[in-house]
């Protein structure tokens, strides 16, 4: 059986949609270890009432690596397999990269390349594109800039706010996410130069 580690900073509405598609069978692994920098992440909290194994990791005051070798050394702990993002407030380091390499998952709440880093729903909605959505992509050394896996088209309706916007988005997230891992651990995609390519 496969495993995944789950990284998150906050809520964890996206490891939620994970683990019950997990529970579900929906999925192909375990969810082996949930690791989060925020003592006080509502993930975190959400994770041990479902009975999964756990860890608390400090960031503040940390260089990034140093912080990135603790959280690498506890995934190598747990034989994670797939390493997803899920609400991961911090760029990961060049050494955490090169120690999953193509094994690092995140989702983005928008069509990539259009909108990365932060705020990219009040991006699209100020730039006054018609489409926005999600991406689920590799992560690499870049900030939103790896190969992408899969991604979710949502129509901008002319009255949404910001609120509105990401709840319709966060509902494509908490499906495709779920399909982008699949794709990974069953093998069934393959990197072209930038694309991702299905195989078979």
């Amino acid at each position: 059986m496969k495993k995944l580690g789950i990284l998150l900073s906050g809520r964890g509405s996206n490891f939620e949609a994970i683990a019950r598609n997990v529970q579900a069978g929906k999925i192909p692994a375990e969810i082996a270890i949930v690791i989060s920098n925020k003592e006080e992440a509502l993930g975190l909290a959400r994770a041990k009432e479902m009975g999964l194994a756990t860890c608390f990791i400090p960031s503040k005051g940390k260089e990034r690596e140093a912080f990135d070798r603790e959280v690498v050394a506890v995934l190598k702990e747990h034989k994670v397999d797939l390493v997803c993002l899920a609400g991961f407030m911090r760029i990961l380091s060049p050494y955490f990269i090169r120690e999953f390499p193509r094994r690092i998952l995140n989702i983005h709440p928008a069509l990539l390349p259009s909108f990365p880093g932060v705020e990219a729903q009040k991006q699209a909605l100020e730039y006054g594109v018609k489409f926005t959505g999600c991406t689920v992509h590799i992560v690499d050394e870049g900030v939103d800039t790896g190969p992408v896996v899969c991604q979710a088209a949502v129509p901008i309706l002319d009255d949404d706010t910001v609120e509105t916007l990401s709840a319709r988005i966060l509902k494509e997230e908490h499906r495709i996410y779920s399909e982008g891992i699949c794709l990974m651990l069953e093998g069934r995609v393959r990197i072209e130069g930038r694309r991702m390519v299905k195989v078979g």
